[in-house]
């Protein structure tokens, strides 16, 4: 048998919180297990145990929440709620800012309203809730008190709930409309109502209200109050709590309660986390290195670059992607590191003749590929550094052919052509080779 604890909660801390808990019974009948109040907010904490196991539904006064309906020009239930708060702006005496919209979801009404808010302050939103929390109490439904009265057409329903100076009225006058009232304030704001109810043309009054009452009401002008049988306050909203309206809820939005969990879910949501956590700290690890493995090798590629281009300063555009096959053509046009006869094997046999004749200073370093032949540009300070320098590449097994010779400024400018002497004879005939050994030996012999 399910079992039910409402609590009516109050405006202030102080307030009398009155509270009732039922069974369902056989059909539609509802038994009353106890009730009772406490006075004040402080002493939540004896209906605690009452609490548990236990569905807790929670009504707060009408007079904290203002129920407004009204046309709003939107099409979608986004904008809608979006609008509805600077719409109402000016008949609100607190900023939109400071005020919690709640909304109802409901049917246009024969005004051809389409929008249904409940409005409070956060303030006071959040004094409830923190109320319930300090005595560890849980729920999910927060339902203003009036809209847990009976409801009738063209009819209004009302009870009165307390004793002595707390007492108060509470009132349901149509689907969406109602107000909770103290009830020494009860004439006073029967007058009011039936003011605004006179024709503002001709000052006729309309028809009076008919209100059914459900405890002894004060009868006032224009209010036909009918009397019905008297019930306890929570008892007759309890019987009423299951209405077309009691799918509407204070706790939406950002005061909606988050489905509570069973304590093996909660544990293995635990669990998920940590691992989660260590998967997290496990990839940042992973991507700090991957980083710093990127950092360093974009730092290489920037120098194979700037190496290239140190080497070949006339490269404009250089990829690391195809700098080896770049490299490889350049080394082929110099002749090829392989190659016995190519340049890199030229210079290295002209190499120690450098050393030895150190007057000689090289300008420019050509090589012709298909001739497999060294142009060197030179200075010296005499000519008989030239001689020196030939001497030495002779020696080295080379052939040389020198250049003009030019003294400028006291600075002597030559040029030298070498070749081995194999390259040599492979490229002339038998006699032409002859003639040339003949030339050779006659110049080192001068």
């Amino acid at each position: 048998m399910t079992e039910t604890l409402f609590i009516r909660l109050g405006s202030q801390a102080h307030d009398t919180v009155h509270w009732l808990v039922v069974a369902e019974a056989s059909g539609n009948a509802q038994e009353i297990i106890a009730s009772g109040e406490l006075q004040g907010a402080q002493l939540l904490t004896e209906l605690t145990s009452k609490a548990d196991k236990r569905q807790v539904k929670v009504l707060v006064p009408g007079c904290d929440v203002l129920l407004k309906s009204l046309k709003v020009p939107a099409k979608s239930s986004r904008a809608l709620r979006l609008a509805t708060p600077y719409m109402l702006e000016d008949s609100l005496a607190e900023d939109v800012e400071q005020l919690f919209f709640a909304y109802a979801d409901l049917a246009s009404d024969e005004q051809e309203n389409n929008c249904f808010t409940a409005i409070v302050s956060h303030a006071q939103m959040q004094l409830w809730l923190s109320w319930l929390a300090e005595a560890g109490i849980e729920t999910d439904t927060i339902l203003p008190d009036v809209l847990a009265m009976p409801v009738t057409v063209n009819t209004w329903s009302a009870i009165t709930l307390g004793e002595t100076d707390q007492a108060q009225v509470i009132v349901r006058q149509n689907r969406w409309q109602g107000f909770t009232v103290d009830a020494n304030a009860w004439q006073l704001q029967c007058q009011a109502i039936a003011k605004q109810s006179e024709d503002p043309e001709d000052n006729e009054q309309t028809e009076s209200i008919f209100i059914e009452a459900y405890s002894p009401l004060a009868h006032t002008e224009h209010c036909n109050v009918s009397t019905m049988p008297e019930e306890l306050p929570l008892a007759l909203m309890a019987t009423n709590y299951g209405n077309q309206l009691s799918h509407f809820n204070l706790l939406q939005g950002q005061y909606k309660i988050k489905e509570n969990r069973s304590h093996t879910g909660r544990q293995w949501l635990w669990v998920a986390g940590v691992a989660m956590f260590a998967l997290l700290l496990s990839l940042g690890h992973k991507s700090a290195q991957l980083w710093q493995v990127n950092a360093e090798q974009e730092k290489v590629k920037q120098d194979i670059v700037a190496s290239y281009k140190a080497a070949f300063p006339k490269t404009k555009r250089v990829r690391v992607s195809t700098i080896k096959s770049q490299l490889n053509r350049e080394l082929a046009l110099l002749g090829g590191v392989g190659d016995r006869q190519g340049f890199l094997a030229m210079l290295a046999k002209v190499q120690p003749a450098f050393a030895k004749v150190s007057a000689i200073k090289p300008e420019s370093v050509k090589f012709d590929g298909k001739r497999q032949e060294l142009r060197i540009q030179a200075t010296a300070k005499d000519y008989q550094a030239f001689e020196q320098f030939s001497v030495e590449l002779t020696t080295a097994n080379l052939f040389v052919k020198q250049g003009s010779q030019s003294n400028q400024g006291g600075q002597v400018t030559g040029s030298f052509s070498i070749s081995t002497k194999g390259a040599k004879k492979s490229s002339n005939n038998k006699k032409g080779t002859t003639k040339q050994r003949s030339n050779t030996s006659n110049k080192d012999a001068s």
